[in-house]
């Protein structure tokens, strides 16, 4: 676990890409810090991350050309920011999460995949990249 990211992070999907609208509104209502934002060539947030009471909330519009079989969008991923990324994706698919996106070395620089778990949520795992 890093100290930066502890515990399990709420990581949202906004809809009609509204997600500056989301970071205008929590910062006014809730008082988030914005930590980092990271928008696409088209103007969309591919990422940002929140911190709010001292917790982390990182959120994305929407990205329908990614949605999985079902054509529906994730509304939230958990996300878990791991020393080991391998060791807790394999530990997630050995007690029967179903990987969604595969565990692979990222541009951003994390190692990163994606499991849903029985009852239908989406976990993100994330690490450094292993040398």
């Amino acid at each position: 676990m890093s100290d930066e990211y502890p515990g399990v992070i709420p990581h949202l999907t906004i809809a009609d890409r509204r997600a500056d609208e989301a970071i205008a509104f929590y910062q006014a209502a809730f008082g988030a810090e914005l930590v980092q934002r990271m928008p696409t060539e088209d103007g969309r947030v591919m990422h940002a991350h929140l911190k709010i009471n001292g917790g982390s909330v990182m959120l994305n519009d929407d990205f329908p050309e990614y949605h999985g079989p079902t054509g529906a969008p994730a509304a939230m991923t958990l996300h878990l920011q791991v020393a080991d990324a391998d060791a807790a994706f394999d530990r997630a698919t050995a007690a029967g999460a179903t990987v969604t996106m595969p565990l692979d070395n990222q541009f951003w620089g994390d190692r990163y995949g994606q499991v849903a778990d029985p009852f239908g949520f989406t976990w993100s795992i994330g690490g450094p990249v292993r040398e």
